[in-house]
């Protein structure tokens, strides 16, 4: 049963590889035993976690994933390098904290494109090479489910990530290609940090968490793991939220 839990053998491209979720997630996919392809704007970031990880079996390209010939060309060095693509981790993302009233379009436009075009035109890519039993996971938000103070845009972009992730399961559950999504609540990152050393706002967030703290990065690596190996095998087109139970009360 253990070895179902395995990547052994499997090529992963992880995008937003650079640092944060995308960072934990790439190095437990490499202690997982998988062939990584690590995807960022950031080349220096990149390296870094490339010899972080130093096993031999990782590579990286440097792109931007709203870019779709830029896309190409990653999946293409994966292909290169390893043959074959069997998961594909759509993780990077962005937010601008802004009210309903005030964000622009200029704003919407950045957010949508940066977390749910890049989703779907990076899935787009790597399935055309995917065989059966290849594997999506796409990283949403609880903003996608509830109402947080993230915004109106970022949380249109996580939920339109959790409703492409049931169409594409749908779509590619013929050809045995498996599409999942997991939902972070408030995770320890260099991003989340600025808001976690606000101490009334931590307190705000655990108020409404029934585990009562944040998220450690190997608690959201973890179940990616699991839903990337083939002891999820019969798990498509679900969406789990990694969050100490947060989505049971919401956080206006």
């Amino acid at each position: 049963m253990l070895k179902s839990f395995s990547l052994e053998g499997k090529t992963a491209i992880v995008t937003g590889a650079g640092r944060g979720i995308g960072k934990a997630i790439a190095l437990a996919f490499a202690e997982a035993g998988a062939n990584l392809l690590l995807v960022a704007r950031t080349e220096e970031q990149l390296v870094e976690v490339q010899k972080e990880i130093g096993n031999g079996r990782t590579h990286y390209a440097a792109a931007d994933i709203t870019d779709r010939e830029q896309v190409k060309k990653a999946v293409g060095k994966a292909l290169g390098e390893f043959g074959a693509i069997d998961i594909l981790v759509n993780n990077a993302g962005m937010n601008i904290r802004s009210k309903a009233d005030e964000a622009t379009d200029a704003e919407w436009q950045t957010i949508m494109t940066t977390n749910a075009q890049s989703v779907f035109i990076f899935s787009q890519e790597a399935v055309k090479h995917m065989h059966a039993g290849g594997s999506v996971l796409n990283v949403s938000s609880v903003a996608g489910v509830t109402a947080l103070k993230t915004g109106v845009v970022y949380a249109a972009s996580k939920a339109a990530i959790i409703q492409m992730t049931k169409v594409m399961a749908m779509e590619w559950g013929e050809r045995n290609i498996r599409v999942n999504s997991i939902g972070p609540w408030y995770f320890k990152t260099p991003l989340t940090e600025p808001l976690l050393d606000d101490e009334e706002y931590l307190n705000a967030i655990k108020a409404v968490t029934p585990l009562k703290r944040v998220g450690e990065l190997p608690e959201i690596a973890s179940p990616a793991v699991f839903l990337s190996s083939d002891a999820a095998s019969y798990i498509t087109g679900q969406t789990l939220f990694v969050d100490g139970g947060m989505t049971i009360h919401g956080f206006s």
